[in-house]
């Protein structure tokens, strides 16, 4: 076999090898960026140069400062965009089958919003790797712009608590799925080596633990905003930390490594993943 043999073997021919190696992509890009959010938070709680407390965009922006940061920006903006079309291709064509009732239909949104979310952090890498600059306004800025247009709405008080309600709800579900047991069958259902499986399970519930944490938080900042119609207490993954940090650099740097905890564990899932219905 030819060298150019070997390179048309290695892509992708089908939408769904495609779509597959896409979501593979996606996870490691999702991987790093919880990685290097955990790792700037852990060195901040221990008194470390260079340590902040960082939302995602702030994350992504310390690559710029690497060696070849350019292309490692460019490369985190595909794998983001990978990780996007990943989670439509499970809401549109329900490769998990929750179905078309109203809770598969609210399932599927989820999907689609979770692909929404990185939006945002896959054009702010775009824009730092072709132009090296980007909008200074953080997720910080753009939350708060959104809540007060919100609280300025017939009941705008009340949608933001129910945001706030239901984002506390989804962290609360990111700590049952790691201990639920489900969780546990997802990492079986793969192919990673039974030797490893329960490392990988250990890291993975660590890692959700910390995420669903992180989440409920943020859903409190949102319920305080509804209750004080005020759009200023909103707070994104820095705020979270931050108010960590009060509790003490033990608290922050637990809630930092389980942070890295689930990076590493969507780095598992890019190696080793369960892609249903494609």
């Amino acid at each position: 076999m030819t060298a150019t043999d070997s390179l048309l073997a290695s892509v992708p021919h089908s939408p769904s090898s495609g779509i597959k190696a896409l979501a593979r992509f996606g996870f490691a890009a999702k991987g790093v960026v919880y990685i290097l959010m955990g790792l700037l938070a852990l060195l901040a709680a221990t008194g470390q140069s260079g340590g902040q407390t960082a939302d995602k965009k702030q994350a992504v922006q310390t690559l710029q400062d690497l060696p070849g940061g350019q292309v490692l920006l460019g490369l985190m903006a595909l794998g983001l965009l990978g990780y996007i079309v990943w989670r439509f291709t499970q809401a549109v064509r329900d490769t998990e089958s929750k179905g078309s009732g109203a809770k598969g239909i609210g399932r599927r949104i989820g999907y689609a919003g979770s692909g929404l979310l990185y939006a945002g952090v896959a054009w702010y890498a775009a824009q730092l790797a072709f132009s090296g600059s980007a909008d200074s306004g953080g997720s910080g800025s753009t939350q708060q712009t959104l809540t007060a247009k919100v609280l300025s709405w017939p009941a705008g008080d009340w949608i933001i608590i129910a945001i706030g309600l239901i984002t506390i709800g989804s962290g609360i579900y990111q700590i049952y799925r790691a201990y639920s047991g489900s969780f546990h069958k997802h990492v079986d259902s793969s192919d990673l080596p039974a030797a490893q499986r329960n490392t990988v399970y250990r890291t993975g519930q660590i890692g959700y633990t910390a995420r669903g944490i992180v989440m409920a938080l943020i859903g409190y900042f949102f319920v305080q905003a509804g209750r004080q119609s005020r759009a200023a207490a909103v707070g994104t993954t820095d705020e979270a930390f931050d108010l960590l940090a009060t509790m003490g650099p033990a608290v922050l740097g637990i809630v930092a490594l389980g942070l890295m905890a689930y990076g590493l564990y969507m780095l598992v899932q890019a190696r080793y993943p369960v892609l249903n219905g494609v």
